[in-house]
């Protein structure tokens, strides 16, 4: 099935919002995340803007693609969109640290070559 149009846009800002969260922490210790608002606040913006994009995407690249947790990726956007009381710091800093840094190769092979 080919890409739909919005996919390439959604998959890059999605790239794009986890080399971000990757360089935010970099360096950075989940103590040092949990202390610092400004940079909370940061990670959690990329990260919300990471599953916007997600949702974004069409349903059938989705579907094609299940090896990427997209209901995940959408359900943690949706907990700091509207479920902002709720948010864990250490769970937050997991995905930062952790899924973050192994979706990044995963959607550079799912963009489309120039």
């Amino acid at each position: 099935m080919p890409l739909e149009p919005r996919d390439p846009a959604a998959l890059w800002d999605m790239l794009q919002a986890c080399r971000n969260v990757v360089a935010f922490i970099e360096g950075r210790t989940e103590a040092e995340y949990t202390c610092d608002l400004l940079l909370r606040s940061a990670v959690e913006r990329q990260v919300e803007i990471i599953g916007e994009a997600a949702r974004r995407l069409s349903e059938g690249f989705r579907q094609e693609h299940p090896e990427i947790p997209w209901a995940g990726i959408i359900g943690q956007r949706n907990v700091l969109s509207h479920r902002y009381d709720t948010i864990e710091n250490h769970r937050i800093w997991q995905v930062a640290a952790e899924d973050v840094r192994h979706l990044i190769p995963q959607l550079e092979a799912l963009l489309p070559q120039p």
